[in-house]
């Protein structure tokens, strides 16, 4: 495992992190004991940064976490830190839906980072991220001004934000200040946006950013075939996002991938991954891992190899923005 330096802070984080939303059961059901031993096989894998929230399964997933960081601390004092979110409260009918005003009130976050602590098991949070970005949060403060009051409680220990699908251009004014220390941002072979400009300006002030959603919710695995989307229960999120003709049309555009990446002797999961991890502007990737399997076929891509140039050329035809996340 390869380790980066997580932006302003003096962490050195596994370049591959452990996704958790599906330990939350919305991809699909992940018993108990799976769980566990998935999450431990990744610690001894050396990945020692995980991503969770509150939202994934109503706390399942952090619990799960927090069970699983209890047993392994028993035999190993590494280092693990742990990333979670906290939701914005709904709007109501006197609330702007594009504005941060009112959406993460003092006794709000307060209670949402208490249970947190709860679930997981822990003192401290290590990175305690907004869910939702709006913004204009970087003029409209009340809500750093409770993370801090947290940070210097000993809470959490930094602060950062994770953004809406596909609009990476929203963090772009947050990452020209120092208000926080990381950003999420979905980036992939579909999804390139974020290199254009996110990242180059987030370079400048040291910005750590978290790309989630490498292989495209699955798409870019290389695995799916024609009757994958009827092998999906209804209550999978992933039923409800490629509905309609999004899961032939993504299909048909992956079988693309598939063939360029073939041409170079590289399968489309290591070419998904080492794309992300080509940008040094990127200090982790999040993989949503379900089995020991998973983590076994996605930590093999952390080394020094890269992608050759003509490839990651070529890889720019195939930037697509998606209009149903």
């Amino acid at each position: 495992m390869q380790y980066r330096k997580f932006g302003r802070t003096d962490w050195r984080i596994s370049e591959i992190c452990f996704g958790a939303w599906q330990l939350g059961g919305t991809w699909g059901h992940v018993g108990k004991k799976e769980a566990l031993k998935t999450l431990h096989c990744a610690f001894n894998h050396g990945i020692n940064f995980i991503d969770t929230a509150s939202a994934y399964g109503a706390g399942q997933s952090e619990r799960l976490i927090g069970e699983a960081l209890k047993s392994y601390r028993k035999l190993d004092m590494s280092e693990i830190y742990v990333t979670t979110k906290v939701t914005p409260i709904d709007a109501n009918k006197h609330c702007d839906a594009t504005s941060i005003v009112g959406r993460y009130p003092k006794t709000h976050l307060i209670e949402q980072v208490e249970a947190s602590l709860k679930r997981l098991q822990v003192e401290t949070i290590d990175l305690l991220q907004l869910h939702l970005w709006y913004e204009d949060g970087v003029q409209n403060l009340e809500w750093l001004d409770v993370l801090k009051s947290l940070v210097a409680e000993g809470k959490i220990r930094q602060i950062g934000v994770s953004l809406p699908d596909i609009k990476p251009e929203s963090g772009i004014e947050l990452a020209k200040s120092d208000l926080v220390v990381s950003q999420q941002v979905i980036y992939n072979l579909f999804e390139q946006t974020p290199r254009n400009e996110l990242f180059r300006v987030g370079e400048k002030t040291n910005m750590a950013f978290i790309a989630r959603v490498p292989f495209d919710s699955g798409a870019l695995t290389g695995t799916w075939n024609k009757s994958t989307y009827d092998r999906w229960s209804h209550d999978d999120k992933r039923h409800h996002m490629y509905k309609g003709k999004s899961f032939a049309h993504t299909l048909d555009r992956v079988e693309k991938l598939k063939l360029l990446c073939a041409h170079f002797d590289l399968t489309l999961p290591e070419v998904a991954m080492r794309f992300c991890l080509a940008d040094t502007a990127v200090s982790t990737v999040a993989c949503g891992m379900r089995n020991v399997e998973e983590v076994e076929q996605n930590t093999v891509y952390s080394s020094d190899k890269g992608l050759p140039d003509e490839l990651l050329t070529l890889l720019q035809d195939h930037n697509w923005k998606h209009n149903f996340y």
